[in-house]
């Protein structure tokens, strides 16, 4: 009579059972990887179509779809200076179908800017890869009184209140506001959706100036649309050299803002070092790093371990920069 095999104990099976959940535990984000993407990714931008981070989105988004073999496509969801498109990314699924082009704005200085913010920006995503920034112009129209920044202080000093400024993000606003303070002058603050349109109630003398990005001040500029008085940088613009810095008549003065792509809290890490091995391989190859440069754009490039404790980091940064600007929370 054949002998009957022994069966396993409970206690034997249990363990049987633990071991293989663990390997399929561990398994799962690396079949989620290999199998990434496979439907259309959403690229969140906080900002309006033509800012410098919808412009950054748009070339990611191409070579991630480049790249990855799937569509990479920018939704842009303006308002609440950034707030709107990242509530909406940090509710999303962390599948790694729904990204967000961040800034300094959104991932930083929201946290000074607003009483309540209604997400969390340490907690509520994980980090990709930091992109690039950029320095800030400042400009008026090509007929302005003013030629230059002393004569814009001035002016503004003789006249308080007066003059108009338009911000559309963080550093623009608080760009103005260190320069009330800096140049001991009064403008009147006013908030736009975004940096293009400050730019364009520039050009329609709606208001008086605006910081704008690099990105769009030199295009702006170059097609004699806009007059540039001044750049934020504490360098002059190799692409506009003969436009101070705002260090050559208030000395310190250096302002700029910076773009990066996160995932929602909790997007499996192989998503995530997939996507920043693949963005970092794109964007470092030269032809578009003078492509970013011909943008008025510095590369910036950090994967996700040193990206976050520079998130971080940089709220404490903006959080100085705005009590100095006299910046009240809403």
């Amino acid at each position: 009579m054949p002998a009957i095999p022994a069966v396993p104990r409970p206690r034997v099976w249990c363990s049987l059972l633990i071991l293989a959940g663990t390997l399929a535990g561990l398994a799962c984000p690396a079949a989620i990887a290999q199998k990434y993407p496979q439907r259309a990714v959403r690229i969140v931008v906080p900002f309006p179509a033509g800012s410098a981070p919808d412009q950054t989105a748009r070339i990611v988004a191409q070579e991630l779809q480049t790249a990855l073999g799937q569509s990479f496509v920018v939704d842009d969801k303006p308002g609440a200076q950034g707030a709107i498109g990242a509530v909406e990314v940090a509710k999303s699924p962390a599948d790694g179908y729904t990204l967000f082009l961040t800034t300094n704005t959104t991932q930083a200085a929201n946290v000074s800017l607003f009483k309540k913010l209604p997400y969390d920006p340490v907690k509520d995503f994980a980090p990709v890869t930091r992109i690039a920034g950029t320095a800030l112009m400042l400009v008026v129209k090509p007929d302005f009184q003013a030629h230059n920044l002393k004569e814009l202080i001035a002016y503004a000093r003789a006249n308080p209140d007066k003059l108009s400024a338009g911000y559309g993000s963080s550093a623009t606003q608080v760009a103005i506001g260190m320069l009330q303070t800096q140049g001991k002058l009064r403008v009147l603050s006013v908030p736009y959706k975004g940096v293009p349109q400050t730019a364009l109630e520039v050009m329609a003398g709606q208001i008086s100036f605006s910081f704008v990005d690099a990105a769009i001040g030199l295009a702006q500029t170059k097609g004699g649309k806009l007059k540039a008085l001044g750049v934020t940088s504490l360098t002059r613009n190799r692409l506009a050299p003969d436009v101070p810095t705002f260090a050559e008549d208030l000395p310190g003065f250096e302002i700029g803002t910076w773009y990066g792509l996160v995932a929602p809290a909790g997007t499996p890490r192989e998503v995530v070092t997939l996507l920043n091995d693949t963005i970092q391989k794109s964007l470092s190859r030269p032809d578009m790093r003078e492509r970013f440069a011909g943008m008025g754009l510095e590369m910036m490039l950090m994967g996700p371990d040193a990206f976050e404790p520079f998130i971080k980091s940089e709220i404490g940064v903006w959080a100085t920069r705005i009590k100095e600007a006299g910046i009240q929370p809403e």
